[in-house]
Formats: C-alpha cells, sequence, structure tokens
C-alpha cells in the first residue's frame, strides 16, 4: 500500500502537536502529501447562550481554525505541498469525509487514550474516524509523561 496523501488531524490539544510531529516524520520518510484538517464544533444551542449571533461566533472561530491550521502549517514545513482543510460540524464526520473527498491514503489522529467517561472528546472522535474511516488510521497516544501528568 503507498500512502502518497496523509491526513492529519489537528486541534488546540497537546496531543495533536505529537500527532502532527508523527504525520510529518511519516511523510518525509515516505514523500507524501501532508493535509491538515481542524473541524470547529459548536454544541448544539451554544451560540444563544453565549449571547453572540451564531455568524459572528462562526466568523471568530474560523479566524481562530485558520491561525491554528497557519501553526501547523509551519510545525510540518519541510513537507511540500501542504494543504489545509477547515471545516464547521461533527469532527469524526468531517475527518471522514475529508479523507474520503481528498482522498487521504491514511489518516493519523491523535488521542488521549482514556477510557470510560473520560473518553469524551478526542477519544470519541478517534474511534469514530477509526470505525469509518476509508483508509487506515494511525492513532498516536499520549506519551508517558503526559499520561502521568495530566492538565
Amino acid at each position: 500500500m503507498n500512502f502518497r496523501k496523509i491526513l492529519i488531524a489537528v486541534d488546540s490539544e497537546p496531543i495533536a502537536a505529537r500527532a502532527a510531529d508523527v504525520g510529518a516524520a511519516l511523510a518525509r520518510a515516505l514523500g507524501a502529501e501532508v493535509g491538515l484538517i481542524h473541524v470547529i464544533e459548536f454544541p448544539l444551542g451554544y451560540a444563544e447562550a453565549s449571547g453572540v449571533p451564531a455568524s459572528e461566533l462562526t466568523a471568530r472561530s474560523k479566524q481562530v481554525g485558520h491561525q491554528l491550521l497557519a501553526d501547523f502549517r509551519q510545525r510540518v514545513s519541510a513537507q511540500p505541498g501542504v494543504l489545509d482543510f477547515l471545516e464547521v460540524g461533527r469532527p469524526g464526520v468531517e475527518i471522514v469525509k475529508a479523507a474520503a473527498e481528498w482522498p487521504a491514503d491514511v489518516i493519523v489522529i491523535g488521542s488521549h487514550g482514556r477510557g470510560g467517561v473520560g473518553r469524551t472528546l478526542l477519544g470519541s472522535v478517534a474511534e469514530h474516524v477509526m470505525r469509518r474511516a476509508p483508509c487506515p488510521v494511525l492513532v498516536v497516544r499520549a506519551n508517558a509523561d503526559a499520561r502521568r501528568n495530566p492538565e
């Protein structure tokens, strides 16, 4: 199997930086193209509860998302042709959709490796992606120090 297009899911969690590093190293080793995806998710009713119009909230979130992608693009800058995907929706769904449409040969995603109740955000996203992805998924877990010293 040739991994020519590597899609790396990123967010503001520290594990995303580790996933980006692993994905970039894999891309360098294989001479692969990199796509970075960040998904903006708004909990149901968030705009109304915050008192900020949904359009303004979306615009602000997209600005933050573009900056986050720019930071990660710089982190993996040794790679030629880094693409950005900024989506609004449910992270797992949007990552799988982008992987199918690009199309990615492999997805790299970080996971805290928490089980049970602790597996609520990125853990459940990684699980959704693993179950529904159109390609192999490489799940990068937090390193041992991060597991011993959670924030």
